[in-house]
């Protein structure tokens, strides 16, 4: 989908380039499989941007009526701007009912936003509407704020206030910022543990957190909250069953924005998000399914995960999906410190070579022809690397991008057919990219593979002598590998067969970066332990890269 603006008004987008693929699934679905006709015909109408039948025409609830706490979700904002950001909560009173406990009625959410965490310096205020159709979730893009200022927000729903949240904006554009914390988290597996890293990351000190995909899982979590043994508590069955309908997503969301800890880092810090595979299904590539279903089938599936997603996080309207495509890639600024240009490399991407195996590189995964990205998304990368005035570009996205070897056999090593290994011509594009535009301060950031990398990344990556090009970082997870060991069994391997790895660490935790305009100091922050609660953090490594000077030393 070329990045083209699109109109702020929920109700005005155009047509999905897959609309008549829907039209054509919705003859057949009934009730096949997993959608019943209800669902089938609701999946129909928001996938054609068309609101279910009754729906526009539904009454407000008188907010007085709500008698129980409907922000048990909490709150959080995202993706500031130098005069916006967006706030973000969802009314459920009944976190586990399909409705919320709210029904079919639209609730007017009064919201404000000041200057102190008592609320006593108010700078602006408003109503919105939560509506069934988006699952009484609210997303206020708050606007006129002042650049490089920390505020506090909260909602109001009847007698009902949210919890506080604070915020920030980013700096002026062209104002030339000092400095800049982000923490970079991933991988959020309910079920593998307790969210303790985002309850050190609440208490961090970071300007912005990046989350960079599987915010969600599609499996199932059962009763007693899988690793998370709990005795207290029984989950619902609902929960024990893959995420299939628009239903099963949004009740999975509020599964997950149930936990106090999510809850605690969303509150403290602005989030910017994309998604990878999980949030839909196990590495899917564009409209390809992990399982043999048919396309069609498969495109339901994927707007009901986008509309659940687009639902339940800080995003403004521009990334709303249109049935099951969606924009999620974009660009933000830090001043003249950084430029961050977000990418979704699971939307676009050609299926993966080699029955997504791991494989040495052949043949089909050397395609010229094959993307990663897609020619729009790659095309807008580079051309935003060709305009950019920031000393550091960061690339947030999900997957490894440097090479990683899974043996020391050079002619024989497998790669990974998921990530850029297995797509080396779009990689080498981005790279050329990123060559001719004179970027020297490139720093990726990356989630997906559930412990922590630092890699230089390498004109050659199989020459140990080439330039050096930039950093690459990954996040761990959160909670998903469980536990995890501080020296994986593959340590030794890993590390001999890619010379250009400088770290690597199996812990769960995230990633803590520091620009300043001489250097970039990245610290890897891990706990010991998710499958039990209140673990303590540490920092496992740290490392500083130099302005004009790429490459990872010892901090």
């Amino acid at each position: 989908m070329a990045p083209t603006g699109r109109h702020s008004a929920l109700a005005e987008h155009a047509f999905s380039p897959h609309d008549a693929v829907l039209r054509a699934a919705g003859r057949h679905l009934g009730r096949r499989r997993f959608l019943t006709v209800t669902a089938a015909a609701a999946a129909l109408a928001f996938t054609t941007n068309v609101p279910a039948r009754g729906a526009a025409a539904a009454g407000e609830l008188d907010a007085a009526r709500i008698s129980s706490d409907p922000f048990t979700l909490g709150v959080a904002s995202g993706d500031p701007l130098p005069d916006s950001v967006v706030l973000w909560t969802r009314l459920a009173p009944v976190p586990f009912a399909v409705d919320g406990g709210l029904g079919e009625q639209r609730v007017s959410v009064q919201w404000e936003v000041a200057l102190d965490e008592y609320f006593a310096v108010v700078v602006q205020r408003g109503t919105a509407l939560a509506h069934a159709e988006y699952s009484h979730s609210v997303h206020v893009d708050v606007k006129g704020l002042t650049p490089g200022t920390v505020y506090h927000y909260r909602f109001r729903a009847g007698s009902w206030f949210s919890p506080a949240g604070r915020t920030r904006t980013s700096p002026a554009a062209g104002a030339d910022a000092s400095s800049l914390r982000l923490a970079a988290v991933a991988c959020q597996a309910y079920q593998d543990g307790y969210y303790t890293v985002h309850r050190h990351l609440a208490e961090d000190d970071v300007d912005v957190v990046f989350h960079l995909g599987d915010y969600l899982y599609e499996y199932a979590v059962n009763p007693s909250g899988g690793e998370r043994r709990y005795t207290d508590i029984t989950l619902p069955d609902v929960f024990n069953r893959e995420t299939m309908t628009l239903a099963d997503y949004r009740m999975r969301y509020a599964l997950y924005k149930s936990d106090e800890d999510l809850q605690a880092a969303h509150a403290a810090h602005p989030f910017v998000v994309t998604w990878d595979d999980h949030e839909t299904e196990n590495n899917y590539a564009a409209d390809i399914p992990e399982n043999a279903v048919p396309p069609e089938e498969f495109l339901v599936r994927r707007a009901a995960a986008y509309r659940a997603y687009w639902e339940n996080q800080p995003l403004r309207a521009a990334q709303l999906p249109q049935g099951p495509d969606a924009q999620l890639y974009r660009r933000l600024h830090w001043g003249t410190l950084a430029q961050f240009d977000i990418l979704d490399t699971r939307q676009y991407r050609s299926d993966q070579a080699y029955d997504d195996r791991p494989h040495v590189p052949g043949p089909e995964s050397q395609d010229p022809a094959r993307t990663l990205t897609g020619t729009a998304q790659e095309r807008w990368l580079v051309d935003g690397w060709q305009s950019s005035t920031a000393l550091w570009n960061v690339m947030p996205q999900q997957i490894c991008f440097s090479q990683r070897k899974f043996g020391q056999d050079a002619e024989a090593a497998a790669v990974s057919m998921d990530a850029w290994d297995g797509y080396p011509a779009s990689r080498d594009r981005v790279v050329a990219g990123a060559k001719a535009a004179g970027i020297d301060n490139w720093l990726v950031l990356t989630g997906d593979v559930h412990v922590g990398y630092a890699f230089d990344i390498k004109d050659d990556f199989d020459d140990p002598q080439s330039a050096t090009l930039g950093t690459e970082v990954t996040c761990s997870s959160v909670a998903s590998g469980r536990d995890g060991v501080e020296r994986p069994d593959n340590w030794d391997t890993y590390m001999r067969a890619n010379p250009h790895m400088k770290f690597y660490n199996g812990k769960r935790g995230y990633v803590r970066v520091e620009f300043g305009r001489r250097a970039a100091r990245l610290d890897f922050r891990t706990v010991s332990a998710v499958t039990t609660p209140g673990a303590p953090v540490t920092t496992a490594a740290s490392f500083v890269t130099e302005a004009g000077s790429p490459g990872l030393k010892p901090a």
